[in-house]
């Protein structure tokens, strides 16, 4: 497949077309060989997931977090020189879709995460603030334990006061604790996102919400492993998801 037959059809599938205000260009980043067989994706670009790449002899690499963010100095320097020299010594192309990734309601990382905790969408909050309920009402240490089973990571919580048993879900992927007054007006018994601030203590206990951060690298895996299914399934491709361990 030519690589900008591939962008294309991945801007297809995730909407890339909506005109969002996103943080780093969507789509082909780096341009490298012409035809692509063979592709790594991962969660955030980084030299650990490159040096993959290389031994695998991949044509591509697609990842959520790429180059070039809004703010980053533009400056080619030092190890994002190392990264940069190691897609053009090799000619490998390099991707990248955020928010796309983040808020697609097939395939996304919020929907990956209501797969995995059985969490029936009702909608969204905002674009990128799903909303759901669980199956039954179930125990919070129920619902803490299932997120360490299926993320493998153990999340932090707190919630004084909030309700024991739970059903309603709002979560955002990443970084969304600064939604968490927005979740408030919805009332829900936890919002659940990958990162926390230290306001978000406060405010949650003041407003008995469980608030629980389970980790922005784990809560954004989920996109481009179902991407990775997806492109192996529909259009034979060689894919391999690698997932380079990140405790944040």
């Amino acid at each position: 497949m030519k690589n900008i037959i591939l962008e294309k059809i991945i801007n297809n599938k995730l909407q890339n077309n909506l005109n969002i205000k996103d943080y780093i260009p969507n789509g082909l980043q780096i341009e490298g060989k012409k035809y692509i067989k063979n592709i790594i994706l991962g969660v955030s670009i980084c030299q650990q997931l490159l040096n993959i790449a290389v031994k695998l002899k991949a044509d591509a690499i697609i990842v959520h977090h790429g180059f070039f963010w809004k703010n980053e100095s533009s400056v080619i320097k030092g190890f994002k020189k190392k990264r940069i020299y190691t897609l053009l010594i090799n000619n490998i192309n390099l991707y990248s879709w955020h928010i796309p990734l983040d808020i697609n309601e097939k395939i996304g990382n919020n929907i990956y995460l209501a797969k995995i905790l059985d969490i029936n969408i009702q909608g969204k909050i905002n674009p990128f603030i799903f909303y759901g309920y669980l199956k039954n009402k179930i125990s919070i240490k129920k619902f803490l334990l299932k997120i360490k089973n299926k993320l493998n990571r153990i999340p932090l919580h707190f919630g004084k006061n909030a309700p024991k048993k739970i059903y309603k879900i709002a979560w955002c992927s990443g970084a969304g604790q600064k939604f968490l007054g927005k979740v408030l007006h919805y009332k829900v018994d936890v919002f659940l996102t990958g990162e926390m601030s230290e306001m978000n203590f406060h405010i949650a206990n003041e407003n008995k919400i469980h608030f629980i951060s389970a980790g922005h690298h784990v809560t954004e895996r989920g996109g481009v492993i179902m991407l990775s299914k997806w492109l192996k399934k529909k259009f034979k491709l060689k894919t391999n998801f690698i997932d380079i361990y990140n405790p944040i």
